[in-house]
């Protein structure tokens, strides 16, 4: 069982951050950034997603609540990373996104919120999991090394709410 008021849990890598610089402005890699920021798969989608989990698993599962509510501060963090990334790429770092050569603004209507806790979590490990995803394969498509270093150390935030959020499922939801 995890204990989260134990000072050994850690919600983020102990790796330090790189500096969040980039070698160029460069369109493309902004609008990467850009989706990281405001799409459907983006930090602000696990923030929003995280802040409602701990609000509604706070009563019944103080555990629960103490982690999502953690681990969202870790993606604040990230989301502070690629809206700098993008604005020093040339972006507006708004909450948006860019589709089919359109801007699509951010929207809590692209989570679910699912309140049964075995869902629940299966819900933030597939979110996480997607992230992964996604950043792996920016990382092996862009060339600019600033880029990709802060794309490698979010990564492995992203990698360690995986082993957080199996862990509370293997406690709470088997």
């Amino acid at each position: 069982m995890l204990m989260n008021n134990s000072p050994s849990i850690r919600y983020a890598h102990p790796a330090p951050y790189p500096p969040v610089q980039v070698s160029a402005q460069n369109p493309a890699y902004a609008r990467q950034m850009l989706s990281n920021i405001g799409s459907a798969n983006s930090e602000m989608s696990a923030i929003s997603l995280y802040l409602y989990n701990a609000q509604v698993t706070g009563c019944a599962f103080e555990e629960i609540s103490s982690c999502f509510y953690q681990i969202g501060m870790v993606e604040m963090h990230h989301l502070d990373i690629f809206g700098k990334l993008a604005l020093k790429l040339g972006a507006d770092p708004r909450l948006w996104s860019w589709q089919n050569r359109q801007r699509v603004y951010w929207t809590p209507g692209f989570n679910q919120y699912p309140r049964e806790i075995k869902a629940l979590l299966t819900n933030a490990i597939t979110g996480e999991k997607a992230a992964i995803r996604k950043y792996q394969s920016q990382i092996a498509c862009i060339e600019d090394p600033d880029i990709v270093a802060n794309l490698k150390r979010i990564l492995l935030d992203e990698e360690l709410h995986v082993e957080i959020f199996t862990g509370l499922y293997e406690t709470y939801a088997c």
